[in-house]
């Protein structure tokens, strides 16, 4: 079955460190949007699908009304026959994401929540341009529960300008203490263009060694509060595992709506432009190809050592001598494991995990 993303590219102001699709919200534009979401949503049902995996992201979808939200579910469920115990996921953000709204937000099927949180410290937050408090981001959690979502995840982020290895860890354990199921930790990357695109934001961060620190100390403090890892950045209670998320690490199909989403489907790979306008404007999204014929096997080394249970080795066919030569230095480095069939990063390896499936990846083109 495929996985629906729909991204919703509005927010009330942008983050510095975001180069998202993304613009200011006006209730105007974003009730056309809305009408365009569906419009192109409902061009899918000739095709009979059913999905089991849904996430709207953004941007920030928690601006939108219960009754916009009710409409995109209401077209998905008769476009794509959304299966029995299908994952609704819905990112929020805290400051626009109260009681009400998410009660709404269960009562019409969504049945999973993941908050930008980013981090515990006020300070941390303005740095980052965030709009929220994390009395908020508190309280958000707690809403939610209560308006019967009981599948939340809080996404931190990691290395952000005047971060310490203290800080870190008090985010990664205030964060826990509320009783989330799934943890998404991602590394701060400065964005070309972005306001933190200058030379004293990049001063300020920390170090690559203190980021490496506070990485492999967020994977013990996560794993050590119940939530073990089972990819680079994301971290889950038992069978709270993100279900859309696994879908584009396995290779998956999944079909995309709104500017700047991406499709795996039909065997090519293709996406929406970035612009908000001609989207709304256009009877049906335009999407341009991103490849015709993907070469599978790279992709599958490429997405599956990003796992934690990392790539099968019977799955590489003739390329598997190959792999494993390329393999052996970083073996011995332990940076990675290699078994009778099965290859998989370590948490070191995970830190530099970009050159060692690049290193690996590129046996594949010669």
């Amino acid at each position: 079955m495929p996985a629906v993303y729909i991204h919703i590219p509005f927010c009330r102001r942008r983050c510095n460190y975001c180069d998202f699709c993304s613009s200011i919200h006006s209730p105007e534009t974003a009730a056309a949007y809305v009408d365009a979401l569906v419009r192109n949503i409902r061009a899918y049902s000739r095709l009979s699908l059913e999905a089991d995996t849904v996430y709207i992201g953004g941007g920030t979808p928690s601006l939108l009304t219960p009754r916009e939200m009710s409409r995109i579910l209401d077209a998905l469920r008769e476009s794509f026959s959304l299966s029995d115990g299908a994952e609704i996921t819905a990112e929020a953000n805290p400051d626009t994401a109260d009681y009400d709204k998410l009660s709404a937000w269960h009562d019409c099927g969504v049945n999973r929540v993941s908050f930008g949180v980013q981090s515990c410290k006020d300070s941390e937050l303005y740095t980052l341009g965030r709009l929220h408090t994390f009395t908020q981001a508190a309280e958000a959690v707690r809403s939610a529960r209560l308006a019967g979502i009981k599948n939340i995840s809080c996404d931190l982020m990691l290395g952000i300008p005047g971060q310490t290895l203290k800080t870190a860890e008090e985010s990664v354990n205030a964060v826990c203490d509320l009783g989330i199921k799934h943890l998404s930790a991602y590394m701060l990357k400065v964005e070309s263009g972005t306001p933190f695109d200058r030379p004293e934001i990049i001063s300020s961060l920390p170090t690559d060694d203190e980021t490496a620190d506070i990485y492999l100390m967020t994977v013990e403090t996560a794993e050590n509060r119940g939530l073990m890892q089972y990819e680079i950045s994301n971290f889950a209670a038992p069978g709270y595992q993100s279900r859309h998320n696994l879908k584009y690490w396995q290779l998956e199909e999944y079909i995309g709506f709104g500017p700047s989403a991406h499709s795996l489907f039909g065997g090519r790979r293709f996406f929406v432009p970035p612009d908000i306008s001609e989207f709304i404007n256009s009877d049906l999204q335009k999407t341009e190809t991103e490849d015709a014929s993907p070469d599978f096997l790279f992709e599958y080394v490429m997405l599956g050592l990003r796992l934690c249970k990392g790539i099968q080795l019977d799955r590489l066919g003739p390329a598997l001598p190959k792999i494993l030569r390329a393999a052996k230095p970083f073996e011995a480095a332990g940076l990675l494991k290699i078994s009778e069939n099965n290859l998989s990063l370590t948490r070191e390896g995970f830190l530099v995990s970009n050159g060692i499936i690049g290193a690996l990846t590129e046996v594949l083109e010669k």
